[in-house]
C-alpha cells in the first residue's frame, strides 16, 4: 500500500491535505497493525520513516494511529450494531478505515462528522475495493447517528 507517490496513488490528481495525509498513513499504519499485530510503535516508527511523511500531519498521524489501535476493542464493540457480518469478514483495509472514522466520530467532536464519513469513504475509494466506499459511507452513517445525535438530527433537518 504505497500511498506517497504521487504517480500511483489511487487518486493522483487529488489536492491531498497534510491532514489526509495523516489519514491516509494512518490507514497504512492500521492496516500494517491488522495484519501483523505489531506495537503501535513499531507500526509508527516504520509509517513515519515512508517516502512522503514529511507532507502529513504528524502530530494528527500519531493521535489517529494511536488512539485507534488503544481503543481499537471498543471500536469495534461500537461498530458492531451497524455492520451486516462478523467484524473478522471484513477486508483488511474497510476494517481499518471504519476504525479510523469510528474512532473520528467518537473522539473528534469539533470535526463536522460529514467531514469524518467524507474522508472515509475517499480512504475506501483510493485503498479498498469496488464498492467498499459504499459500504463504509453507510456503517458510518449509522454509526454516526448513534454517536452524535444531535449534530445527526440537526443536519437531517436541513
Amino acid at each position: 500500500m504505497n500511498t506517497t507517490d504521487k504517480s500511483t496513488h489511487a487518486n493522483p490528481n487529488k489536492n491531498r491535505t497534510p491532514r489526509h495525509r495523516a489519514r491516509e498513513f494512518a490507514l497504512q499504519g492500521l492496516y500494517q497493525w491488522l495484519l501483523n499485530n505489531e506495537p503501535a510503535s513499531t507500526v509508527a516508527k516504520h509509517i513515519r520513516s515512508a517516502h512522503g511523511f514529511d507532507k502529513a500531519d504528524s502530530e494528527y498521524f500519531t493521535e489517529l494511529l494511536n488512539g485507534t489501535i488503544a481503543q481499537s476493542v471498543e471500536l469495534r464493540e461500537t461498530l458492531t450494531p451497524t455492520v451486516d457480518r462478523p467484524i473478522t469478514e471484513l477486508s483488511p483495509i474497510e476494517h481499518a478505515v471504519l476504525l479510523l472514522g469510528a474512532w473520528e466520530l467518537k473522539n473528534k467532536i469539533e470535526i463536522p462528522y460529514r467531514v469524518v464519513i467524507n474522508e472515509a469513504v475517499e480512504l475506501a475509494k483510493s485503498f479498498g475495493g469496488i464498492d467498499g466506499h459504499k459500504y463504509v459511507n453507510g456503517v458510518l452513517d449509522r454509526m454516526a447517528g448513534k454517536l452524535r445525535p444531535d449534530e445527526a438530527a440537526a443536519d437531517a433537518k436541513r
